[in-house]
């Protein structure tokens, strides 16, 4: 197994090591541990993907488990940051949908013998989409002893959950719609049997 390949797989594992974190109640430093962890996996997305194409180690294997590996990151998550009602709901359902389209359509190209490579845009999504999420986490951390100094930005007016959290999260949503139709539109002519 290549190194990107590697680095797919420890993003999957990482993601189920974030959710245990995140899902423990009462323990120190775990919303701490939480951000590290997602930070971690959120940095081998980027690593395995530029590492491939440098590298010409471009796998069917990594074709099919990198894109599964970053949705199941993400997936977890906004899916917890509901949970713990730092997202609405209804905004991780459309941000799932869009996921769960676009592997869709990837899988009825992939039984045409195409593959549909990831675009620009779709980058840019992802890239807000982690940025959300690691805000959100840096304010869960916040309220821990390890990195308590920083409680006084989220405190800060614009800083804060309300405001530049908000921001956050309907750029993210936007960009999801957005990146999402646009996929959609590009490759219709595989839906033309529907």
């Amino acid at each position: 197994m290549n190194v990107p390949n590697q680095l797919t797989v420890a993003r999957l594992i990482l993601s189920f090591v974030f959710v245990a974190l995140l899902s423990l109640d009462g323990l120190a430093w775990t919303k701490t541990a939480a951000l590290v962890v997602f930070s971690i996996a959120a940095i081998t997305d980027f690593l395995d993907g530029y590492l491939a194409r440098k590298h010409s180690l471009i796998t069917n294997f990594g074709k099919l488990m990198d894109p599964l590996a970053d949705k199941v990151l993400m997936c977890a998550g906004f899916v917890l940051l509901t949970r713990l009602e730092l997202i609405p709901a209804w905004i991780v359902v459309v941000i799932l949908t869009r996921e769960f389209l676009v592997t869709g359509l990837r899988l009825l190209a992939s039984a045409e013998g195409l593959v549909l490579a990831a675009e620009n845009l779709g980058k840019y999504k992802t890239i807000f989409q982690i940025v959300t999420v690691i805000y959100f986490l840096l304010f869960l951390a916040a309220k821990e002893s390890l990195l308590g100094f920083l409680r006084p930005l989220f405190n800060a007016y614009y800083l804060g959950p309300e405001h530049l959290g908000q921001v956050l999260i309907w750029a993210s949503l936007i960009l999801t719609l957005w990146s999402g139709c646009s996929y959609v539109w590009k490759n219709r002519k595989l839906l033309g049997d529907c």
